[in-house]
Parts: structure tokens; C-alpha cells; sequence
């Protein structure tokens, strides 16, 4: 066991010696996105683990060392961590825990120190907890974001939105069952094996290999017929979380929909966007909004690569650009409003109806207050400006019953299939 070792405010730190044989557990969110930069991580010479553990009990766990009152990603994602630690698979004394931390209002900023309360609650005060965070909010001699990291990320992240989109749009309508999942299973090791060699990180490598991945997955033979099509938005975890939304997406899978969950990469553009707006809104550090300028620059250079990318099959309906998302929501919502997914979320319904996926499953979790007024909150602005819009907000909680959600969920989808079938002149779908 390394000797433990603490900063001038009493927090324990993960060390260098640390790196060598420490174990990181991080928490599932969004799958396909999230293997490709743990692969990140390890490449970085971390040894990182992803936990895919589910069931009632990490529910329990949660509520064991979180009060009931905190938002429900909080009690979930403490709960799988205390779970994995008390599972006897990991060695106590040689693992530590990653979580991200914004450093906004949210209340996700916190999870760390609830995080650090549980595990001196559960008898576990010597796990390290790590923060990934890019405001400089906490700092450990053993880990790092480079930039080389943030680069790795951000094509991980790209590639993880394109691989997301082309499963959605394409298993919904493919003839043999399961080739699409393949296909994604076999560009995720691709991926995994470029990144460890260095590799396809680089604007013209990104370009060319999400050229390929789009050509590759149109070249699955499909059938497309009428289906509705529905749009998935909330709080970034429930939103993408098989955990936090009860498999919502599997569920609508086997109602015969087609899925769109908008990517990762808005959001990440959102944030760092989000801080040119506060020195434009409120005055701040030029230099500070020059490097951040560059940032946002190259996301959006990113982005446009994946569109092109994604627009060179006709079969495939790219996301709209960025500045295009945010302009859905002028005089709609203030550009200030960024606690949690703030307008982004509203601005993401809009332009899921604009899309043609204007059936849309808001998913709100307990306790998160931004997500209510920005998603909830809104449906009824975005129905007066698109009355096509058909939105139903689901609660999400350690109360709430999976039948009911699901029933709510059939309700709307009942909704669109008597809209579809109008429009077709079909039979009953």
C-alpha cells in the first residue's frame, strides 16, 4: 500500500507512486463514448477500469450514504462506486475513483465531496477520489490533463457521436438483425488501436476515418419504412445512462422507433462557449478569452468535419451545426441560463422537431432544479413555437416505477403512431 499522503486542507491526494499500481474506477455514462476514452486514459499510462455494474442494489448503496434529498445521477453514480468497492473484486488499498467536476452551479460540482463523505461513511477514507475537471478546481501529483489528453478527448468524443448516430439511424431499418452493433463493436477496436499507436487524432486523420466509418455502416443493406422517430434530451447522465433512465432507449428500440440522442459534442461546446459568454455578459481576462477562443474554434472545426462526414451518405441525417442550435433559442431562453444543460436542453428539443424527431422523452432526475426549469419548465414555449412538438417529461428518481415511466412513455408514442399512420396512410404500426 503507498504511503497516503494529504494537501494543507486535509485532502487525500493520489500520489505519483499512486499511478504505478493503483486501480481507477470511473463511472458508466454513455458507453460507446466513454470506452474510447477510458482507452484515452490508458493510453496515458493510467490503469483505468469502466464500471458497467447495474441492478436495485447500487441504488440501495446510494441511499445508504447519500441523503435522499440529492439529485438522482448523484445517489446512482456513488452508489456504483461504493458497490464495486464492496464487491471484493478490487483491492481497497490500490484503487482510487475518478469523477468529473464543471465548476458551475450545478450541483454535479459537489459530487466529489459527497462522494468523499460516503467513503468515510462506508469505513473507505483511504480511496483516493480524483477530480477531472479543466477549471483547475483540484490538482493531484498523480494525474494530469495534458493537451494531448484534451486532444485525444475531443476525437474520442467526435468518433463516439458518429458511431452513436450511424447505430441509431441505421439498426432501426437493417435486414439482418445485430450487423449493425458488429459494425460498431468493430470500429471501437479500430479506434482503440489507432489511439494506443498514436494514431487518427489529427484533423485529416479524423476526417478520413469518419469518412470511412460513415461509408462503412451505409453499405448495411436496410429497409426503410415508416417508424417514429424519437428524440431523447434531459440531464446529461439520465439522458445517456442505461442506469440512470431504466434502458430508455432499449425500450424504444423495442417499440420499433427510431432513436436520436444528440451528442456529446454540443454539450462540449455548450461549456466552453458558456465562459466566452460570462467574460462577454459580465467582463473577465482577455487572455483568458483568447485561449478559450481557440478551444471553442477547434470543436467547432471538429464538428464540421463530423457533418461533412456524416453528410457524404445521403442516407444519414447529420446534427446541425452549433451556431445553428444556439440560434433556435433567441428570444426563447437567455443565453445566461447555463446552470446544468441550461438552454442548451431547450435548444436541443427545438431542433430535434426541427429534424423531424418531434416526438421527445425529457428525462428529468430528482433534484436537479436547472433541468426542470430548462427542460420541463419549457415545453410549453416550445409547443407554441412548433406545434408538431410532442413531449413528455419523465421523472426519474429512486421512487419512481419503471411501469409507470414506461406507461407515460406509450402514452406519447401512442400519440405519434396515430399521427404516423395519418401521414402514410399505412396500417396500425
Amino acid at each position: 500500500m503507498a504511503k497516503l499522503k494529504y494537501n494543507r486542507k486535509g485532502r487525500l491526494l493520489f500520489t505519483r507512486e499512486m499511478k504505478k499500481d493503483y486501480t481507477i474506477l470511473a463511472p458508466m455514462m454513455a458507453p460507446i463514448h466513454f470506452h474510447l476514452m477510458i482507452d484515452v486514459l490508458r493510453n496515458c499510462g493510467y490503469k483505468f477500469e469502466l464500471l458497467d455494474t447495474n441492478g436495485p442494489n447500487i441504488v440501495q448503496e446510494g441511499l445508504k450514504y447519500v441523503h435522499n434529498d440529492a439529485c438522482y445521477p448523484a445517489v446512482l453514480v456513488i452508489g456504483q462506486f461504493i458497490d464495486a468497492l464492496h464487491s471484493g473484486k478490487y483491492d481497497v488499498n490500490k484503487t482510487a475513483l475518478v469523477i468529473t467536476q464543471t465548476g458551475g452551479g450545478c450541483r454535479a460540482s459537489n459530487y466529489i465531496h459527497l462522494l468523499r463523505k460516503a467513503l468515510k461513511k462506508a469505513g473507505l477514507e483511504q480511496v483516493p477520489v480524483i477530480s477531472l475537471n479543466l477549471s483547475f478546481l483540484e490538482r493531484d501529483p498523480g494525474f494530469h490533463v495534458t493537451l494531448p489528453m484534451i486532444r485525444k478527448f475531443i476525437a474520442a468524443m467526435v468518433y463516439g457521436d458518429v458511431l452513436v448516430l450511424l447505430r441509431n439511424q441505421t439498426e432501426a431499418y437493417e435486414t439482418e438483425k445485430g450487423e449493425t452493433n458488429r459494425k460498431v463493436e468493430k470500429w471501437s477496436k479500430h479506434l482503440t488501436s489507432l489511439f494506443n499507436a498514436g494514431k487518427g487524432l489529427s484533423l485529416t486523420q479524423v476526417k478520413e476515418n469518419l469518412h470511412e466509418m460513415v461509408k462503412d455502416f451505409a453499405a448495411i443493406p436496410i429497409q426503410k419504412v415508416p417508424k417514429v422517430k424519437v428524440g431523447i434530451v434531459g440531464e446529461i447522465y439520465v439522458k445517456y445512462s442505461a442506469l440512470g433512465n431504466n434502458n430508455l432507449e432499449q425500450f424504444l428500440r423495442d417499440q420499433d422507433c427510431e432513436v436520436n440522442v444528440p451528442g456529446l459534442m454540443n454539450f462540449g461546446l455548450f461549456k466552453v462557449d458558456n465562459r466566452l459568454e460570462d467574460i462577454k455578459l459580465y467582463g473577465g481576462n482577455p487572455l483568458k478569452y483568447f485561449f478559450v477562443n481557440i478551444l471553442m474554434n477547434y470543436l467547432v472545426r471538429m464538428q464540421n468535419i463530423m457533418i461533412e462526414a456524416v453528410r457524404s451518405e445521403p442516407r444519414y441525417q447529420p446534427p446541425e451545426p452549433y451556431a445553428h442550435t444556439k440560434s433556435l433559442i433567441k428570444n426563447v431562453i437567455g443565453y445566461g441560463d447555463k446552470m446544468g444543460e441550461g438552454w442548451l436542453l431547450t435548444a436541443e428539443m427545438l431542433e430535434l422537431s426541427e429534424q423531424g424527431y418531434e416526438n421527445i422523452v425529457c428525462a428529468q432526475p430528482f433534484g436537479c432544479l436547472p433541468n426542470h426549469i430548462s427542460g420541463k419548465g419549457m415545453i410549453h414555449r416550445i409547443k407554441a413555437i412548433d406545434p408538431k412538438s410532442n413531449i413528455v417529461p419523465i421523472d426519474y428518481d429512486p421512487s419512481a416505477t419503471r411501469v409507470n415511466q414506461e406507461n407515460r412513455i406509450k402514452l406519447m408514442l401512442a400519440v405519434a403512431r396515430e399521427k404516423l399512420q395519418k401521414e402514410t396512410g399505412a396500417g396500425s404500426f
